[in-house]
């Protein structure tokens, strides 16, 4: 005589069966794919990954975000230019953010274009950012100086934009 199983039992089968199908399905990784790109834009490899460790086969998420690049609804390029401008608005500059771009698996000649195409005065981000954080005021003593421009240094710019940054400019 088989033993029956419980009602909750079989229930636990039916949703355990559905849920190793669900990860599988190239149609529930295209909907989740379009989920995220919803709430914000996402680069290729980003979007893979984030559906990849959502628990969705990696071969099938990136044929399903190739297709969604396919179809225009995702883009390295919009990706790009969005997070460039965000962080911009951080205080960021273009060595960082080109750091960041790439970390996200975004090519450097997308990245140098997004950049390009802010049209941001880096030089000024620069001075903007050490205000901010440091005040009006420059560095009295080569302590002061050196530790603002470490911090210029961390927030991604060259040493050309700290140099400018850090020192008197005529228009004061």
């Amino acid at each position: 005589m088989s033993e029956a199983k419980s009602i909750n039992e079989l229930n636990a089968d039916l949703f355990h069966a559905e849920e190793v199908d669900r990860f599988s399905d190239p149609k529930e990784a295209r909907k989740k794919a379009m989920d995220y790109l919803a709430r914000r834009e996402y680069g290729r490899d980003e979007l893979v990954n984030k559906l990849t460790n959502a628990g969705y086969n990696h071969d099938i998420a990136a044929v399903e975000v190739d297709r969604l690049t396919d179809d225009g609804l995702q883009s390295d390029e919009r990706f790009a230019g969005s997070f460039v401008q965000s962080r911009i608005n951080q205080g960021k500059g273009p060595v960082r953010i080109r750091q960041e771009l790439k970390e996200r698996g975004l090519r450097a000649s997308i990245a140098e274009s997004a950049l390009k195409e802010v049209d941001q005065d880096w030089f000024e981000l620069a001075r903007d950012v050490r205000v901010r954080k440091f005040g009006a005021g420059l560095p009295g003593d080569f302590s002061e100086k050196a530790r603002q421009m470490r911090f210029l240094q961390y927030r991604g710019f060259d040493s050309e934009q700290i140099q400018v940054a850090v020192q008197a400019h005529g228009d004061d």
